[in-house]
């Protein structure tokens, strides 16, 4: 077989009914398999974590973008299965990995998830087989950590296995754009590699857009991720600005919003959450380090946003302090601690660092979130309150961290003694004396 038709062949199994293989079935990796699964293709899930795996098997979600009974009903099918074995991939003609990536300690990168996934793949990899890797790292690490593992197992890449890069661009809970209609962007190791990643992505998206490396595409998603912290960090700093000068941030971007032409809007809020934000920028700082650049732009915006809970703090405080009253003893309800609207993810949530801080600070906190019925607080269980069972003039503060559509803001402002807003959830309701804005 030569080289050329080894890739015309995968080419046409990735264009009629491939099997393929994903790699973590996060928050990225299952709506990506169902997807796939969904375009006619046989998928097998690949997870670590038993809970996962049974999840899959027994058509249950654990997923909010991918509906439980479209799960249940292509496991039925046959077109989607998880296991925690790699021995499967030997199978696959395309394996797409979606493993996690986070900080260390000293907000370097760990990608030990990508290197252990790597090496699991590498060991059963085969000729003409597809490899994409789709976890957010530094520019290089396609061609750093999943080439020469697949050239030790005998395999050129290039000509008789492909390799590529596709960042996800996953928005959890966004109703409006999903993997069906974001264009997907792609970044082969050769131009056949690129071919075959075009082929692969065509099954689940209208538009594939081609870069001209893998290192290309993996800076594609760290600027995408770097402008928005780099944005809401000015948001942040305008909000705190605005405060001191008594002017309200919100008025202020809402009406730069009007301009037609040279501005977006990004919003302020009591600090960054979610797996990609508060973590994308620093792979991207780390990596030009070793190149001897030092990324000031990126420090400071990360500066601004990391100070964001101690300013809701101190907000806190001064409004307790202004009624006569000390944060230790004070009640205190948090209003959602998902990091993001109607979405149960907590993941770096910046509503969890307030929310701990109160608490060592002595206040008598509680919280109300519909998508997150339990949260750990310094070793502590907290179970969130039915907000609709409780009466808000019962505490002293109420603390909006999170603007969950389902939250009565009306009977909130209405009800409650005094109500700090830091994503500005009460708009709708004109001014009230009772309510602090961020």
């Amino acid at each position: 077989m030569s080289d050329r038709s080894a890739a015309e062949e995968l080419h046409e199994r990735l264009s009629g009914t491939p099997t393929i293989g994903v790699v973590g079935l996060g928050y990225v990796g299952l709506p990506l398999a169902v997807a796939f699964a969904e375009s006619g293709a046989r998928v097998v899930g690949i997870d670590l974590d038993p809970a996962r795996v049974a999840g899959v098997t027994g058509g249950r979600s654990f997923v909010e973008d991918v509906p439980t009974e479209a799960l249940r009903r292509l496991v039925a099918s046959g077109r989607l299965s998880a296991t925690d074995d790699f021995a499967v991939l030997k199978d696959a003609d395309a394996i797409v990995i979606c493993v996690p990536t986070p900080l260390g300690k000293s907000k370097e990168p760990d990608i030990s998830f990508v290197v252990g996934a790597a090496d699991a793949v590498a060991a059963v990899a085969r000729r003409a087989q597809l490899v994409v890797l789709e976890s957010t790292t530094y520019p290089g690490s396609t061609q750093e950590i999943l080439q020469p593992r697949l050239e030790a197992r005998g395999l050129t890449p290039g000509e008789d296995v492909f390799l590529a890069f596709s960042p996800e661009r996953i928005d959890p809970g966004n109703r409006q754009f999903g993997l069906h209609n974001i264009p997907k962007v792609v970044g082969g190791l050769t131009p056949l590699c690129r071919e075959l990643a075009i082929a692969l992505y065509a099954r689940i998206t209208p538009r594939v857009v081609t870069v001209s490396s893998p290192a290309t595409a993996e800076m594609v998603k760290l600027l995408e991720n770097t402008f928005r912290s780099v944005n809401i960090a000015l948001a942040n700093e305008f909000a705190i600005m605005c405060r001191r000068l008594g002017i309200s941030v919100w008025e202020v971007i809402g009406a730069a919003a009007t301009k037609p032409f040279g501005f977006m809007p990004f919003y302020p809020g009591p600090g960054l959450g979610g797996h990609c934000l508060p973590s994308d920028p620093h792979y991207l700082s780390w990596k030009v380090r070793l190149a001897g650049y030092e990324p000031r732009f990126i420090s400071f915006a990360d500066e601004i946003n990391r100070q964001m809970p101690t300013y809701v703090l101190q907000m806190v405080t001064d409004a307790l302090n202004d009624g006569g009253r000390a944060v230790r003893g004070s009640r205190i309800l948090a209003l959602g601690v998902a990091y993001k609207p109607n979405v149960a993810d907590v993941r770096d949530s910046p509503a969890l660092e307030i929310v701990e801080a109160l608490v060592l600070k002595g206040a008598r906190v509680a919280y109300a979130d519909p998508f997150v019925p339990a949260i750990s607080i310094s070793g502590v269980s907290l179970r969130a309150v039915d907000l609709d069972a409780v009466d808000v003039a019962d505490w002293d503060v109420v603390l909006a961290l999170t603007a969950h559509a389902s939250f009565d803001w009306p009977r909130i402002v209405r009800r409650a003694r005094l109500v700090i807003d830091t994503r500005n959830a009460t708009a709708a309701l004109g001014p009230s004396r009772n309510v602090i804005k961020l």
